[in-house]
């Protein structure tokens, strides 16, 4: 089994949309999912990209992958890298791809000067936790994630007076 990760490059973003939506199917969030390939193309490699990703191929095969973006740390004063979407697919799980893609992120931080590595999940997703127990990550639990989207995000947007 040849493993190989790498650079996301144009032409990647078919299978990792793939992969997206197959992730969103596995958090039971399928209908949930509406990305294209045109916007992950565009966010990955438009002026600026907002998103970056790693690819692991086993045997040249897309097998699992990283979506991640940078964030800041005001306290540190440095870079991070957040995290948003690791995936492997079923077929090549349990071979290390998923501690791979960490690693490989966990060398992105250090080789750039970052202060941290970020990432949520799911907490019935077992598996998952467990591998990231197992790499030193530490569940931050006296923050609570918020989230505004929809309606709320447009009337959010509008101000306290609604003109905004």
């Amino acid at each position: 089994m040849s493993v190989t990760i790498r650079r996301a490059r144009p032409g990647d973003e078919v299978e990792l949309v793939a992969m997206v939506r197959e992730l969103a199917e596995f958090e039971h969030a399928a209908e949930e999912c509406t990305v294209t390939e045109s916007q992950l193309h565009t966010a990955l490699f438009g002026d600026p990209a907002t998103v970056q990703a790693y690819v692991a191929e086993v045997d040249g095969e897309p097998a699992a992958m990283a979506l991640w973006f940078y964030n800041f740390s005001t306290w540190d004063g440095v870079a991070g890298v957040y995290l948003e979407d690791l995936f492997v697919r079923p077929g090549f799980r349990r071979h290390g791809l998923a501690r791979a893609l960490l690693s490989t992120l966990a060398r992105e931080c250090v080789d750039k000067g970052y202060s941290r590595l970020t990432w949520a999940v799911l907490d019935w997703n077992s598996n998952a936790i467990a591998l990231y127990d197992s790499v030193g990550g530490r569940p931050q639990t006296e923050w609570i994630t918020y989230r505004v989207t929809g309606d709320e995000l447009t009337a959010l947007a509008a101000g306290p007076d609604g003109s905004a």
